[in-house]
């Protein structure tokens, strides 16, 4: 079980006098927002257009006028399809959030890039990465350098990777955790993979380069995770203590809790509920008995948490607006 927060709130309180307050509390907040999922499981018609749906997530961020795309799916066709079907331009989006290397948030980047720099030469030219986002992997022992393969072709098309090792603000209230810190015990990736340090040792791969999206607003901060593999709770932690104290207005995308077990996810649920979490958008391996576990534990609704589908979007004036192919309506 879990470390609770009570030890995270002590150490808080321990260290209050030396403790910065979140860079964010400067920073005039974000007001107007929408995020929009463009690629996960579930699936339905949208409009005359038959959306794509796939083992995989990407969501796009409106910001005040700026967009963002937070990752890119698993296969190279789905987020240009399903934005199409949906009526979005992504043409004009420079800069795309990669949460972690696997490459079911990855698959899209190059398709994207390629296809999109016909209509702008800086259509999706950034890709901003977590520290050990290239690292190489081993499985069973075979080795996997599928993501540096793609990092290769990314910059063979003028793409350009920026890494970020700490919290740190893209454009104004808009903000990338970096690595994320483990301070609870939570596990939420997979077994059996290995990944090599840069000084040539092999360890258990806890997916280092784990990082989400933050968008400090006007209701408090709004978090986009691609799977959370770094702890949903060690994610909120950080934005806590970096970005912004406030109660959270929602979380959007995946938590990686499908295979975790009751007592966990209710665990789970008991500390996002001490963050003040208004609004939850569960996608791609979040799981739908997890979803519904959270939603009870946190103290939610069917309107306030949802199973996310293609065209799912949350704004900060109406919340949560299911979309097509929602289980929730």
């Amino acid at each position: 079980m879990p470390r609770t927060l009570l030890l995270w709130s002590l150490f808080l309180a321990l260290t209050a006098v030396s403790l910065p307050a979140p860079a964010s509390d400067s920073v005039v907040p974000i007001e107007k927002l929408r995020v929009t999922i463009l690629s996960t499981m579930v699936v339905d018609y949208v409009g005359d257009n038959e959306a794509i749906g796939e083992w995989g997530f990407a969501a796009l961020v409106e910001a005040d006028g700026r967009k963002i795309l937070f990752d890119t799916g698993a296969h190279p066709e789905t987020v240009l399809h399903n934005a199409r079907a949906l009526g979005i331009d992504l043409s004009d989006v420079t800069d795309v959030v990669l949460s972690h290397f696997h490459a079911d948030h990855t698959g899209g980047l190059v398709t994207l890039r390629q296809e999109l720099r016909k209509q702008n030469p800086h259509a999706m030219e950034r890709a901003h990465i977590g520290p050990g986002f290239f690292w190489l992997r081993r499985e069973d022992g075979k080795s996997d350098d599928r993501q540096r393969r793609m990092g290769d072709a990314y910059r063979a098309l003028g793409g350009r990777f920026v890494e970020h090792s700490q919290a740190e603000q893209l454009f104004p209230g808009i903000w990338v955790t970096g690595g994320v810190p483990r301070h609870t015990d939570e596990r939420n990736f997979g077994k059996g993979s290995e990944v090599q340090q840069p000084d040539g040792t092999w360890v258990e791969d806890t997916v280092p380069d784990d990082m989400s999206l933050v968008i400090v607003t006007s209701q408090g901060p709004v978090l986009v995770v691609g799977c959370g593999h770094a702890g949903i709770i060690n994610t909120l932690m950080a934005v806590s203590r970096t970005v912004s104290a406030s109660p959270v207005d929602a979380v959007i995308g995946g938590l990686h809790l499908f295979e975790s077990t009751d007592e966990h996810v209710d665990w789970t649920a008991q500390q996002m509920r001490h963050f003040g979490v208004r609004h939850l958008i569960g996608a791609h391996c979040t799981g739908i008995e997890a979803l519904t576990r959270l939603r009870t534990g946190i103290g939610l609704n069917r309107k306030t948490a949802i199973q996310g589908a293609i065209g799912t979007r949350y704004t900060l004036d109406q919340g949560i607006d299911p979309g097509p192919g929602s289980l929730v309506r």
